[in-house]
């Protein structure tokens, strides 16, 4: 059993306050599992029931109380909860079943939650920087109690999901991401500090709400924000110096910039674009082994060109550079779609981001006929926009290639583009799909097809332990490709029979564990790593995992 921490402040107080301190502590505590001995020593007799517990026990106990309640956002509710009593009972728990608990912790349910939290809200959890902290951020971050913070998660709660601008609410993000870099990949979580970047929101329903926890100001303009930002990164980096910074869900356009501007000078990614991006061409590559074909020879369609859509169509391209094409004859292969229509050349109204992929086309605002002109192989939804996949789409897109793969990556749910049913149904069972949430399994015509649920966490706790293993000095392009090919390649024949393009969610941890190594090795063989390379990196990696335990 490993020793108890006490502080020698907490020393100097009479038992009893020593006792309250560790029960009212959620790393220290172990509530019924505390000795007889341990509860004489620590002044904890009389403070807890008779019995003496295992974890193993206490874990039962959590399980019977989760198998009562029938509502996700209850269940939800318990394990925030439980984290804020005792950390170790709370990540035993989740890491006990990882398929289970990944969408109570996450998507689908973190959405419900996120709308609710001001409502919710009962104890602080992470860190909230706002305007008025201007000049004396880094004095700010140093009320964290940690010192060692490798990975600070920030989010403006400016596009959370699909739910858009939601300000302070959505600092549930952060916290459940990097529980699951923890829950997926054993990344201690004393090393992880959850942020909320509070510059204001455009909500006018939230701001307006008396429970409205943020700030009740107009998003910041861009050039203040830039400078808060700056502040923020060098602030980051002066009170945890080699902390990785995980941007996520900023507004789309606030997104890209920041990336741009800071993913070449300091340690930094954007799961938004990055590990979205990732995932997508971890299912592109693994439906190929299915359906047959060369990347190169793909058309690859999206609807939607924003942040991720951009993202995504980035990292293909430079997986493309890498099988031979040019950067323009890697682009001829994408086409995007959004809101106003076909991103092509004669467009005006064009971000910076989006005129590299604008293509000497004639316009069009309907999506069937790019679909039907273009004959895409591998069609991705980005857009939030329920339904968008139409029967129409997909029957079109079936008709033009044996094995059509068709990504539906909004979410939550009710904004997927199109259902797994749909997908098999429409595409007569021809299709290879996968959503950003999880559908159940599908019959057509006596075959079952398992969707895949093409979410992000498949990389981003794998990225998180390279990093965390290796201390890079950055994350380029090359570690999310690494990542993807990785994850496609624990996808074995039994996986493939049924259509799947990711791997199972019951070995969660195997999976992310493997594709840090892959990850790590590259980070050495190329020079990013900055600590010495060990004999042997996978068991290397294994002796750096969280485990919780008493």
């Amino acid at each position: 059993m490993a020793a108890i921490t006490v502080t020698n402040a907490e020393l100097s107080q009479d038992s009893d306050d020593i006792g309250l301190t560790l029960l009212h502590d959620p790393v220290q505590n172990k509530g019924t599992a505390y000795t007889r001995e341990e509860r004489h020593q620590l002044g904890l007799e009389g403070l807890l029931p008779h019995a003496v517990e295992t974890l193993d026990r206490q874990v039962e106990r959590v399980l019977d109380h989760l198998g009562r309640l029938k509502d996700d956002l209850d269940q939800y509710n318990y394990l925030m909860d439980l984290e804020a009593r005792n950390e170790t009972v709370f990540y035993k728990t989740v890491m006990s079943d990882p398929k289970r608990f990944i969408p109570i912790l996450y998507d689908p349910t973190v959405a419900d939650a996120c709308e609710a939290f001001g409502n919710l809200y009962r104890r602080p959890r992470g860190m909230y920087i706002t305007r008025h902290m201007k000049g004396r951020i880094a004095d700010v971050l140093r009320n964290w109690p940690q010192r060692d913070v490798r990975f600070v998660c920030v989010s403006t709660g400016g596009r959370i999901l699909g739910l858009g601008d939601i300000g302070a609410n959505g600092m549930g993000i952060p916290i459940g991401k990097l529980q699951l870099y923890t829950a997926c990949a054993a990344v201690p979580p004393q090393v992880l500090l959850p942020v909320l970047f509070d510059i204001g929101t455009t909500n006018e329903h939230l701001r307006a709400d008396p429970f409205y926890l943020g700030t009740r100001e107009a998003p910041l303009p861009e050039k203040e924000l830039d400078e808060l930002t700056e502040e923020f990164i060098e602030a980051v980096n002066e009170v945890f110096p080699g902390c990785c910074v995980h941007f996520e869900d900023w507004k789309g356009t606030d997104a890209i910039r920041m990336l741009d501007r800071y993913k070449d000078k300091v340690l930094c990614y954007n799961d938004d674009i990055q590990g979205t991006a990732a995932v997508a061409l971890a299912g592109i590559s693994a439906g190929l082994k299915q359906a047959g074909g060369k990347l190169q020879d793909q058309r690859i369609l999206f609807l939607g060109a924003g942040s991720a859509g951009l993202g995504i169509s980035k990292l293909i391209a430079a997986e493309l550079q890498t099988l031979g094409l040019s950067a323009e004859e890697a682009r001829k292969r994408i086409r995007l779609f959004d809101v106003n229509g076909l991103i092509e050349s004669s467009r005006t109204d064009l971000t910076d981001a989006q005129k590299p992929w604008a293509q000497d086309e004639a316009p069009s605002k309907n999506f069937i006929d790019v679909v039907e002109r273009f004959r895409p192989t591998v069609l991705i939804g980005v857009s939030t926009k329920a339904g968008a996949f139409t029967r129409e789409v997909i029957e079109t897109m079936a008709r033009h290639t044996p094995r059509p793969i068709i990504f539906a990556l909004s979410n939550p749910t009710h904004k997927a583009e199109c259902t797994a049913e749909q997908a098999y149904t429409y595409s007569k069972g021809k299709a290879l799909f996968a959503a950003g949430v999880q559908f159940d399994e599908f019959v057509y015509e006596g075959k079952t097809y398992r969707p895949g649920q093409a979410n992000n966490f498949y990389i981003y706790p794998a990225i998180g332990l390279a990093t965390y293993a290796a201390r890079p000095t950055r994350l380029n392009d090359e570690c999310f490709i690494v990542a993807a090919h990785a994850t496609a390649d624990q996808i074995g024949p039994s996986l493939q029979a049924k259509g799947m393009l990711y791997p199972s969610q019951d070995q969660i941890m195997e999976t992310e564990i493997t594709t840090a190594t892959r990850i790590v090795e590259y980070m050495f063989d190329s020079g990013l790593a900055t600590v010495e390379r060990p004999p042997e990196i996978r068991s290397w990696i294994e002796n750096l995992l969280y485990n919780p335990t008493y």
